[in-house]
């Protein structure tokens, strides 16, 4: 489920997600296809997550968040993409409050460009 929040109250929370290391991941990527804003949206969305926009300075950049339920847990995780159109390269940095959770979401996710 995507949650929504402003710029200020997703700084916080991504604050407090990387108070541990173990909870942020990032990977560098090169891109399977041409850097389309539209597709990186559709696909962000399509698994869950809530794009925030006006909380990165750079348009091209992606903000995005999501509270993942288990049977036993919520999981809140938050997203910061940022794709390259010159260089078709992504830098994905995850945070969420369950470490594999991040990993997961990073290995998925980096597949999808």
């Amino acid at each position: 489920m995507g949650t929504s929040m402003n710029s200020q109250e997703f700084f916080k929370r991504w604050k407090q997600l990387g108070s541990e290391p173990s909870q942020e991941v990032q990977k560098i990527f090169g891109g399977k296809f041409p850097c389309d804003l539209e597709a990186i949206s559709d696909v962000l969305r399509s698994s869950g997550m809530e794009i925030m926009e006006g909380i990165d300075p750079n348009p091209d950049n992606f903000v995005a968040g999501a509270i993942l339920s288990t049977s036993t847990v919520l999981v809140g995780c938050l997203l910061r993409l940022e794709p390259n159109r010159q260089t078709e390269m992504y830098r994905l940095t995850v945070r969420s409050s369950d470490p594999l959770v991040s990993k997961q979401l990073v290995d998925m996710l980096s597949t999808q460009f």
